[in-house]
């Protein structure tokens, strides 16, 4: 079984679920946080995966 896990923004807590994925930014369910674009912001505040961290919920 497939384990997905979530990375949260520092800046404002937005969550990306790898189950999810953010279907409206082209980015299928299941996508491994790995997998997301270099260039993917934050869709609430605009910061850069470089400011999501892996977090447990």
């Amino acid at each position: 079984m497939q384990e997905y896990k979530t990375y949260m923004c520092l800046i404002c807590g937005w969550i990306y679920d790898e189950e999810e994925g953010l279907p409206e930014e082209g980015i299928a369910p299941g996508t491994p946080w790995d997998q997301v674009p270099e260039n993917f912001v934050c869709p609430e505040c605009g910061v850069t995966k470089e400011e999501f961290e892996l977090t447990e919920i």
